[in-house]
């Protein structure tokens, strides 16, 4: 029963939401590029090891380097692509 629930809840919530919220809930666990612009040029790049999360706390962003396999978290002009 209780996973009939969770399914129903789960369904409804997705059916709500907006093409740019369910693509959020796609990206869970998917590795995205982050590319940092300083005065229009690329400066640098980065790919996640998952989503990439927005920070509460501050304008930037956090997720964990593929590279490096660490934390990074930026903030500025940034644009983040999921990689599919």
């Amino acid at each position: 029963m209780k996973k009939i629930l969770s399914l129903l809840s789960i369904i409804i919530t997705l059916t709500s939401c907006t093409d740019a919220e369910k693509s959020q809930w796609g990206g869970l666990g998917d590795k995205h590029t982050v590319e940092m612009y300083s005065g229009g040029k690329l400066v640098k790049t980065w790919v996640s090891t998952g989503k990439v999360q927005s920070s509460s706390s501050s304008d930037g962003y956090y997720f964990r380097d593929q590279e490096c396999d660490c934390n990074v978290e930026v903030s500025g002009d940034v644009v983040i692509t999921r990689i599919k």
